[in-house]
């Protein structure tokens, strides 16, 4: 593997064929690059955890702007409507086997 090091000397990129960037070879097997490594797959695994949360915060704003009159559901892409409907009936299917609460947690 080759990294590309920041100013404190540390990994901050890694290819797995030299290039401008990143021209220094490090062994797959080092334990510095498994660190990095490492704590990239955590932030990566952070950031997928982030994105399910917000899917939900977004579904009750576009729920809150219709209630309110705000938008009409025709008002969204025919893609945005079908994947609402899609969410909406999953939703009901495990609440009504009661695997989740609908207390905006989504716990199981």
């Amino acid at each position: 593997m080759y990294v590309n090091r920041d100013s404190q000397g540390l990994i901050s990129q890694v290819s797995r064929i030299a290039n401008e960037q990143c021209q220094e070879f490090v062994s797959p097997a080092s334990a510095e690059l498994q660190r990095f490594i490492s704590a990239e797959d955590a932030e990566a695994e952070r950031l997928r955890q982030s994105d399910l949360e917000f899917v939900r915060v977004l579904e009750d704003v576009i729920n809150l702007l219709m209630d309110k009159g705000i938008i009409r559901f025709t008002d969204l892409p025919e893609k945005a409507q079908e994947k609402l409907l899609d969410r909406q009936s999953l939703r009901k299917r495990v609440n009504d086997v009661g695997l989740i609460s609908d207390d905006d947690s989504d716990v199981i």
